[in-house]
């Protein structure tokens, strides 16, 4: 089997066909598709229930990461990925990244993908350019988890997991372990998903100023775990943590400059699969 595409689910009923609908009209590959649902109360099983190669899977779970664990540990393709339920692949995706894929040494091969908007209009392209751990850990995660593929006997079969107690940075947790580990990491010019913008993204939500307390609160727990990956992959720290953080600072002025370089690099060369 070619692919594993596992999705987790919570009362994402609403945009869940335009994503089983995607995985199921590839062409040209071998796939599995679990749904790992942490018990919806809307229309989500009744959606999926009208996708005959979905596999719907639902139980209690806490949280995303861990229902994403709970879908890898069930992986057959000999590459993994998740396709969060509120995104969707492209079109031939899985056929152009297979061709790719079998070509590949690397661990960790990820694509380009679209940012839509809630009602699934084009907004922007995204070209990712080569990795760099670097990046990843002082500036931001920049591997689109929606375009990510990951070997499963290098990676799953070794007992590679999403950290659960990490609930926003949980994938650039996951790529700076494995980069620590010795992985190797590929892009390739395939525009794989699209990436829906709304008000419930984990990763969106706490982008806005305000003054109160519960949303500061929660943006600080999503700073502070990017905080950990940079203590525990790089930089250790000072004993004065406004020290450390003004050597933060500085690292991710530079870690953004590093990854301009690297754009202009990408987009010389990149010459998208897609139109």
């Amino acid at each position: 089997m070619d692919f594993t595409i596992i999705t987790p689910n919570l009362n994402y009923g609403r945009f869940l066909a335009d994503c089983l609908g995607s995985v199921s009209e590839q062409e040209g590959v071998e796939l599995e598709h679990l749904v790992m649902d942490g018990g919806s109360s809307d229309e989500s099983e009744e959606v999926a229930g009208g996708f005959a190669g979905v596999q719907w899977l639902q139980a209690a779970d806490k949280g995303m990461s861990d229902a994403i664990n709970k879908g890898f540990a069930r992986a057959k393709g000999d590459w993994v990925m998740w396709l969060n339920a509120d995104d969707r692949l492209k079109p031939g995706a899985l056929a152009a990244m297979l061709g790719m894929l079998n070509k590949s040494a690397a661990d960790v091969v990820y694509g380009d993908w679209n940012f839509v908007n809630e009602a699934g209009e084009f907004q922007r392209r995204v070209k990712a350019p080569r990795w760099s751990a670097f990046v990843n850990l002082y500036h931001h995660c920049y591997v689109g988890s929606t375009a990510a593929f990951y070997r499963r006997t290098t990676v799953i079969d070794q007992g590679y997991r999403l950290r659960e107690d990490f609930r926003y940075v949980m994938d650039g947790e996951f790529y700076a372990r494995l980069a620590a580990a010795g992985k190797v990491f590929q892009h390739v010019p395939v525009v794989v998903a699209d990436f829906r913008l709304h008000a419930a993204n984990t990763s969106q939500r706490y982008l806005v100023k305000t003054r109160e307390m519960e949303t500061i609160l929660a943006a600080e727990r999503q700073h502070v775990e990017s905080r950990a990956m940079r203590r525990a992959y790089g930089f250790r720290g000072f004993r004065d943590p406004y020290l450390t953080g003004l050597v933060d600072g500085v690292l991710w002025i530079v870690a953004k400059g590093w990854k301009g370089v690297l754009r202009c690099a990408a987009a010389r060369r990149s010459v998208s699969v897609f139109r």
